[in-house]
């Protein structure tokens, strides 16, 4: 599986351009997301096995639990990759794509807000970059992550909604399927969507030409140490 990385020969300029890439590709598809899969509440969508592009998820992996009650994400964990970073709401650009986390704050999830909320019934969606001009950002090595590893996402109202990875799949630019990407696979299901950019970066294009979807579903639920309190 390819990955996204920050390339050694980039000029200053390409590198801004790539970390701010993120959604240039995924901007229709989003916009998609929201109006179109999220709106008509779209189901059934085939599992995949990691590195495929159908076929069932793998065995071994927990049974599903129940939804919980709606509370905001604060923070994302993704302790198999070193990933534990703060989460923000964000809103539509005026391209109609998710608008990303601001550039100089490369260690932030931005989590789009008109969607499902991490923990509830249906898909959330969260987004990283993937580096920035000089450095790697929060989902650098989001493709590195295995079907089986946690995601856990800290919650407002005191609760860590925690995921298991299904899969963790490429889609090339050329031939994305936002239904195959971001639709509810089980109905009724909580599911966490990780995305950031992927493939190989294209120097005259600008820009990355797939993306990296990390898709989980929610498997249990703690407490945030101090929320008893």
């Amino acid at each position: 599986m390819s990955e996204g990385r920050t390339g050694a020969g980039r000029t200053g300029a390409g590198r801004s351009a790539a970390g701010g890439r993120l959604l240039t590709f995924t901007a229709w598809s989003v916009l998609v997301l929201g109006l179109w899969l999220w709106g008509r509440q779209l189901t059934g969508v085939p599992v995949p096995v990691a590195g495929q592009a159908g076929g069932s998820v793998g065995r071994g992996l927990p049974a599903a639990h129940a939804p919980l009650a709606g509370a905001l994400p604060q923070r994302v964990d993704v302790p198999s990759i070193g990933i534990q970073a703060p989460v923000v709401p964000r809103g539509l650009d005026k391209d109609g794509g998710i608008d990303p986390p601001p550039y100089d704050s490369p260690g932030t999830v931005g989590w789009w807000d008109k969607g499902a909320q991490p923990g509830t019934a249906g898909a959330a969606l969260m987004v990283g970059h993937v580096d920035t001009r000089s450095k790697p950002a929060v989902f650098y090595g989001l493709s590195s992550a295995q079907p089986g590893d946690k995601i856990r996402v800290v919650r407002a109202d005191g609760s860590v909604a925690e995921f298991t990875i299904e899969d963790v799949q490429v889609y090339e630019r050329s031939a994305f399927d936002a239904h195959k990407a971001y639709g509810q696979r089980i109905k009724g299901r909580a599911e966490l969507r990780l995305v950031t950019c992927g493939g190989s970066y294209d120097k005259v294009a600008k820009q990355y030409t797939a993306n990296v979807v990390v898709s989980a579903y929610l498997t249990g639920v703690g407490v945030r140490p101090g929320a008893e309190a």
